[in-house]
């Protein structure tokens, strides 16, 4: 029996170290079936949206594979494989970094935030100085990209 706590568990105990957020003026159900879905297969706009613009999913070479919630990105190369949790309202995601992607309803329509929580300076894919940076402007133009794709798929 695994004892680990869920990815999920883990971030909810640590602080918040970034945030980063936008609206989309759209029901919030909406909305997060598509920044919460998940499935076995190519990462891409209709598949682990938060990841779709990532240089190794542009290039068709990250593929998610799991079930139940728990999943793992794998990428073509040396570069560990990206875990993934989701449930009804997170999705969480940990390479060199671990965060969370949440849709909560707001006056505007969809509140979409992305929390990072926690750094891994000993995961291959970190760069020294990265996260000091460039990280959360790198956040604010990954998210505003997410819901770019989320307010046109839903014509909004």
């Amino acid at each position: 029996m695994d004892t680990t706590p869920s990815l999920l568990a883990q971030l909810d105990a640590l602080p918040v170290l970034w945030e980063v957020r936008g609206t989309v003026p759209a029901p919030v159900g909406s909305v997060a079936d598509l920044l919460l879905a998940v499935g076995e297969g190519r990462v891409g706009d209709d598949n682990l949206l938060v990841l779709a613009r990532a240089s190794a999913a542009r290039r068709g070479a990250m593929t998610v594979v799991g079930t139940a919630g728990r999943y793992r990105a794998e990428l073509a190369g040396q570069v560990e494989p990206v875990a993934i949790e989701v449930d009804d309202a997170r999705l969480a995601v940990q390479s060199w970094y671990a965060g969370v992607h949440t849709a909560t309803a707001s006056a505007e329509g969809t509140l979409v935030s992305h929390r990072v929580h926690r750094v891994l300076p000993d995961h291959p894919g970190f760069a020294p100085g990265i996260a000091e940076l460039g990280l959360r402007a790198r956040m604010a133009r990954d998210l505003a990209q997410v819901l770019d794709v989320i307010a046109d798929r839903l014509g909004c």
